[in-house]
């Protein structure tokens, strides 16, 4: 399916939605094709990880503010921020 740029301006929306729909929508530039605009499966991307055994769902949920349990209930969120992102750090090592 081909739309011009000036029509996709008008009704980006509804060609997003397409695109998620699994339409692959082709942009064109005075009739010329400059791109495409194509929906992400990333629903199906986690599922198949945790199907492949490469994710694991959570198996409870927390809430946003709570510390974890592997740091001292004295730590706080900032020191718990502190840890996440010290981690973070590590792990890009």
């Amino acid at each position: 399916m081909e739309v011009a740029v000036s029509a996709l301006r008008a009704e980006l929306k509804s060609w997003i939605e397409r695109a998620r729909a699994g339409d692959e929508i082709i942009i064109t530039d005075r009739g010329v094709p400059v791109a495409r605009l194509t929906g992400i499966a990333a629903a199906d991307l986690v599922q198949g990880l945790v199907r492949d055994g490469l994710l694991t769902p959570a198996q409870l949920q927390r809430g946003a503010h709570e510390v974890p349990p592997e740091l001292p209930s004295s730590v706080g969120a900032a020191g718990a921020r502190a840890a996440v992102s010290g981690l973070v750090r590590r792990i890009r090592r």
